[in-house]
C-alpha cells in the first residue's frame, strides 16, 4: 500500500535527512566573536529531522490535531525552520505573517485567521495575554524563549517531554497546510490556503527547472525559501539581516556569509540585490562560487541584474521567478536573456519580460474586467499582442482565500472541475509564449483618452540617468482621471535646490514628450522616498501615492 504520510509535504525533510544525513542543513549567526568574525550554530539533516519528530511529539501530546490552526511568530533561525516542519508532521495548519507589515495589520490579520493556539516569542506571547478577547480560540500555546506569567510550554520543555515514536500525520495532497498573506500591495493583506500538494509542487518545479541539486549552498534574503532548500538537500546559511527591510541590509553580511560558506546560490528581493550589487561594484568584490541568483517580488531592473552577474561566477546568472503570493512559481527568464534582448524593449515601453511559463503551468490572457468571472465560458480569450489580464493554473496555484472568502469571486474562474487564477496582472504574449508585464489590473489609469498602464509608461521615465524609480498613478475618477508621474532619485542625485529640482523635472518632461506612451503626461513631481511593501521592499503602493499626488498638484 502506498505510504499515506508521503502527500505531507514534511516527507521531503525525511527524504533528505535518510539521502544526506550528515550534510549540514542550517547555519544560524549567534553574534561576532573577539576577532569580529560571525559565529554560527549548525545543525544536520539528520539532526533536523529528529528535532521536529520530537517538537511534533510534543504538539500531539498537548493536543495538536489534524487541521487545527496555529500561528508561528518566531525570528528566522533553526527553530523557526524545525518548527514548520513540526507542525507541518503534527498535521496542523501553519499561519504564517510578516511581523513586519505593522502591529495593528499583524493583528487583524491573526483575528482573521482564528488561530487555535500560538506558537510564538516572548513578545508575541504576551500581546496575546493582552488582547485574549481578540483570539479567543487560541488555547495551545507554546513560548519560544522566556515564558512569564501566561501558561503553556516552552519549545525547551515541549522537546524534552516529547514521547517517542509518533507517527507522521497521514494527510491527501489537498489537505491544508498554511495560511500566508498577501503583501497588502493592492489592498487589506489575504490569507491564503495552501494546501500539502501546493508546496510539494513549489518544490518540485523550482528545482526541476533551476537544475538545483543535493549539496548546494544558499543564502536566503527570505526565511521562507529556507524550507524549499531542505526539501530539495540544499543547505541554508540564515544571513544577518531584518527580512522585513531588506532595502536596508548590510551588504558586507551578504557577501561574508557567501564568501565564508562558499555559497552556491542565493535568494533575494530586488531591492536586496540593489543594494548587494552596487556594494560589490564600488568595492570591486567577486563572489566565484555564486552560480545561481534568484530574485523575485518585483521587476527586477536591469541596472541590478548586470551588477549581481558581474560579481558572481562567469558561468552563473541571476533568475527572475515570477508568481504572486497565491500562485508561485509561474514563469521565469534569466539576466542574461534581459540583458541581450528584452531590456532594450523594455526600455522602450515594451513592458517588462517574465519569461517562459513553467511546465506544470497552464496560462491565458483575457480582456480585462473589474468584476467577477464565474465560468470560464464568460472570458474573452484574447489574440497575441493584446494587452489582458492574465490567468494560470496548476498544482502550484492555490485554491481560495480564507480570511478574506469575499475575494474568492473576484480570483477565481471555474472551468468544469477546476478553476483558473486571476493574477491580477495585465500583459500579453508575444510569438514565442512569453509574458510582458505591464503592471497591476488595479494600478491602470482610466482617462478620458482610454487606459493607461504603469509598467510602459515608467520605463520611459526611468530611462533618466536622474531616475532611480518611478510610479504612474491617476488623480481623479476613474473614466477622466490625469496621469501623473511621481519620481524617486538615486540618492546621489537628489536635488539640493528649487533650482536643481526644476531643471530635472524640466528634463523629465521633455523626455516624456518623446515617447507616445507618455506624451499626454503633463505632471511630475518629486518624492523623497517612495513607500513600498514590507515582504520585499519593492512594490510600489500606488495608491498612497495617488492621494499624496492629489494634494501635491
Amino acid at each position: 500500500m502506498p505510504d499515506p504520510s508521503r502527500e505531507n509535504v514534511a516527507s521531503l525533510l525525511r527524504e533528505t535527512a535518510v539521502r544526506q544525513p550528515d550534510q549540514m542543513a542550517i547555519a544560524e549567526p549567534r553574534g561576532r566573536d573577539w576577532r569580529g568574525r560571525q559565529r554560527y550554530r549548525q545543525i544536520t539533516f539528520r539532526e533536523l529531522q529528529r528535532d521536529s519528530d520530537a517538537i511534533a511529539a510534543g504538539l500531539r501530546a498537548q493536543g495538536a490535531r489534524t487541521g487545527m490552526r496555529i500561528a508561528l511568530l518566531v525570528r528566522p533561525s533553526i527553530d523557526f525552520i524545525s518548527l514548520v516542519f513540526a507542525l507541518f508532521k503534527a498535521g496542523v495548519v501553519v499561519i504564517l505573517i510578516d511581523p513586519g507589515m505593522g502591529k495593528k495589520n499583524l493583528i487583524r490579520c491573526l483575528a482573521d485567521a482564528q488561530p487555535e493556539g500560538f506558537v510564538a516569542i516572548s513578545q508575541v506571547q504576551a500581546l496575546r495575554v493582552l488582547l485574549r478577547h481578540r483570539f479567543p480560540q487560541a488555547r495551545l500555546n507554546v513560548t519560544v524563549g522566556r515564558r512569564w506569567g501566561w501558561g503553556g510550554m516552552t519549545l525547551r520543555q515541549l522537546r524534552a517531554a516529547a514521547p517517542q515514536d509518533t507517527p507522521m500525520a497521514p494527510l491527501q495532497a489537498a489537505d491544508p497546510a498554511a495560511i500566508i498573506f498577501t503583501t497588502g500591495s493592492t489592498g487589506p493583506p489575504k490569507g491564503v490556503l495552501f494546501s500539502h500538494g501546493n508546496f510539494t509542487a513549489q518544490a518540485r518545479e523550482i528545482q526541476r527547472f533551476y537544475q538545483i541539486a543535493p549539496g548546494g549552498i544558499d543564502v536566503p534574503g527570505f526565511p521562507l525559501f529556507a524550507l524549499f532548500n531542505c526539501a530539495m538537500g540544499v543547505s541554508t546559511v540564515i544571513p544577518v539581516m531584518d527580512p522585513a527591510r531588506p532595502a536596508q541590509v548590510n551588504p558586507r553580511n551578504i557577501v561574508e556569509a557567501v564568501q565564508r560558506w562558499q555559497a552556491t546560490q542565493s535568494f533575494g528581493s530586488p531591492a536586496l540585490w540593489n543594494v548587494v550589487g552596487r556594494y560589490c561594484e564600488a568595492k570591486q568584490i567577486r563572489l566565484p562560487t555564486l552560480r545561481q541568483v534568484l530574485s523575485a517580488g518585483a521587476p527586477v531592473p536591469p541596472h541590478v541584474i548586470a551588477r549581481v552577474r558581474q560579481a558572481m561566477h562567469t558561468d552563473g546568472d541571476m533568475f527572475t521567478p515570477y508568481g504572486a503570493t497565491e500562485a508561485l512559481p509561474v514563469a521565469s527568464i534569466s539576466g542574461r536573456e534581459v540583458l541581450q534582448e528584452t531590456a532594450a524593449q523594455s526600455a522602450l515601453g515594451k513592458g517588462t519580460c517574465v519569461g517562459h511559463r513553467f511546465p506544470g503551468i497552464e496560462w491565458q490572457v483575457i480582456r480585462i474586467r473589474d468584476d467577477c468571472i464565474p465560468d470560464a465560458r464568460d472570458m474573452e480569450p484574447l489574440p497575441i499582442g493584446e494587452i489582458g489580464e492574465l490567468i494560470v493554473r496548476g498544482a502550484v496555484v492555490t485554491t481560495e482565500y480564507v480570511t478574506s472568502p469575499e475575494a474568492n469571486a473576484l480570483h477565481k474562474i471555474r472551468d468544469g472541475d477546476r478553476f483558473w487564477h486571476r493574477m491580477g496582472d495585465v500583459g500579453y504574449l508575444d510569438d514565442r509564449d512569453r509574458f510582458w508585464f505591464c503592471g497591476r489590473k488595479s494600478h491602470r489609469l482610466l482617462t478620458t483618452d482610454g487606459p493607461m498602464f504603469t509598467v510602459p509608461c515608467e520605463a520611459i521615465v526611468n530611462g533618466h540617468p536622474a531616475v532611480y524609480r518611478s510610479a504612474l498613478v491617476g488623480v481623479g475618477q476613474p473614466g477622466s482621471q490625469v496621469p501623473v508621474v511621481v519620481i524617486e532619485t538615486w540618492p546621489e542625485q537628489r536635488p539640493q535646490s528649487r533650482a536643481d529640482e526644476q531643471r530635472l523635472l524640466t528634463e523629465v518632461t521633455a523626455l516624456a514628450q518623446q515617447h507616445e506612451l507618455t506624451r499626454c503626461i503633463r505632471h511630475f513631481l518629486l518624492h523623497p522616498s517612495m513607500p513600498v511593501d514590507i515582504r520585499h521592499n519593492a512594490k510600489i503602493f500606488r495608491e498612497q501615492l495617488a492621494e499624496w499626488a492629489a494634494q501635491h498638484l
